[in-house]
């Protein structure tokens, strides 16, 4: 059964919002070594419930935060979502050395996001 995986949180300025974050919830922040300005958020120790994130720079107006589910197959959920009345705002795309993410949005327009993991995406 598909999961949540993962969260991400989007603002003006990020750096800002990761010392927001670490200082209110102790979370653990820190930047991304990948090819853009993200910022990797832990939550909690490895084994607890919970779910860890990210934060970026929002792009647009109205962006929120998201949360991502994990699927297998991401093409076919794609359609599943699709034929059940949501929509795909951002096509798949690679994620390097993550997998691939297609952004969404649910029939009410929240927005969701859904990743095929370890699929070697560059």
């Amino acid at each position: 059964m598909p999961r949540g995986v993962h969260f991400e949180i989007v603002g003006h300025e990020p750096e800002v919002l990761a010392k927001f974050y670490a200082d209110v919830f102790g979370w653990k922040v820190q930047k991304w070594a990948g090819p853009m300005d993200y910022w990797l958020i832990q939550t909690g120790e490895e084994g607890e419930p919970g779910i860890d994130g990210g934060l970026g720079k929002r792009s647009q107006p109205g962006e929120s935060t998201m949360n991502t589910i994990d699927v297998d197959g991401e093409d076919a959920f794609v359609a599943k979502i699709e034929m059940s009345g949501g929509k795909v705002v951002s096509a798949k795309h690679a994620v390097p050395g993550e997998g691939w993410l297609a952004c969404c949005q649910d029939p009410d327009g929240d927005p969701f996001g859904i990743m095929q993991t370890g699929s070697k995406a560059e």
